[in-house]
């Protein structure tokens, strides 16, 4: 990482160690006390939870899968921290019976802050999008994707 790279490049980087299936690669871009929280709720709260968990994950969820991100916003808060969004697609992810489970999209929410080795990332939370709908709710048993639009 380039120590002039501004906060932009971070979820950048994080989808590029993604791609690699390198978890340590994804963790060292987290500050060690980094809290991470993904998809479905689960927080990891330090940089070896984070690597722990992207390892299964890229493991048995994701192997093989690319990511890419796009439309990076970043929101400076000062001059030693900021808030970046971007939205991410993932494609190849496997279902549990080893089936394709189609195209993810989602938006990532990082927080970020300068370091000497250039900006580390002290949180990020992770929601997929799900088109046609506003909300969850309890139904059948379990959460879905529901719209209130007329």
């Amino acid at each position: 990482m380039s120590v002039n790279e501004g906060p932009e490049g971070v979820p950048e980087r994080f989808a590029q160690a993604w791609n690699r299936g390198d978890a340590s690669g994804i963790a060292a871009l987290f500050a060690p006390d980094a809290d991470f929280v993904n998809v479905v709720g689960l927080w990891w709260r330090d940089r070896e939870s984070i690597r722990r968990a992207h390892e299964h994950g890229l493991r048995v969820i994701f192997p093989g899968t690319t990511m890419r991100v796009s439309g990076v916003r970043v929101r400076m808060l000062g001059t030693e921290s900021a808030v970046v969004h971007c939205r991410w697609s993932i494609d190849g992810q496997v279902m549990p019976d080893g089936s394709p489970a189609g195209r993810r999209r989602g938006v990532f929410t990082f927080v970020v802050a300068r370091a000497p080795e250039g900006w580390t990332a002290v949180a990020a939370h992770n929601t997929d999008r799900v088109s046609g709908a506003e909300s969850l709710a309890r139904q059948d048993g379990g959460l879905s994707p529901v719209d209130y639009r007329p």
